[in-house]
């Protein structure tokens, strides 16, 4: 299993693009705060790359800024890739499957309250009608 549940601040406004195919992809990283405090009574800070693709990145460039606090929803994803000095680099990546925005409308954002922007699909339950037993066949 491979899933991923964080809450946390937008550390930059968030970078939309499209790919070759038209395809829309956001990414931004959020920082989420550790649980505990060091020795020294801090609290430590974590930060992590988010993607986002299709409709839900649209609306992440769209609603999101530096600051918004959100809720993702995910999967890790590793990742390879050369610097410019040649040297093999791995990063590991949140591809977002769910985002909820927590800033509140009243913070300067474009949407209402608590908006969610993206849940899998659910299937409406059918309506059952009231039958006679006069109606049925047996």
């Amino acid at each position: 299993m491979n899933k991923v549940y964080l809450i946390g601040n937008l550390t930059r406004d968030p970078e939309i693009s499209e790919t070759s195919g038209g395809v829309h992809v956001c990414r931004f990283a959020i920082a989420v705060n550790r649980t505990y405090a060091s020795s020294d009574g801090t609290r430590e800070t974590d930060f992590f790359n988010i993607t986002v693709w299709r409709q839900l990145a649209e609306n992440c460039g769209k609603y999101l800024k530096k600051g918004s606090k959100v809720a993702v929803v995910g999967q890790l994803q590793n990742r390879s890739y050369e610097d410019k000095d040649g040297v093999k680099r791995t990063v590991t990546d949140v591809v977002a499957s769910e985002i909820e925005f927590l800033t509140p409308k009243s913070a300067g954002e474009g949407f209402d309250d608590a908006a969610v922007v993206s849940r899998p699909a659910r299937r409406e339950k059918p309506v059952l009608e009231e039958v006679d037993d006069d109606q049925l066949p047996f």
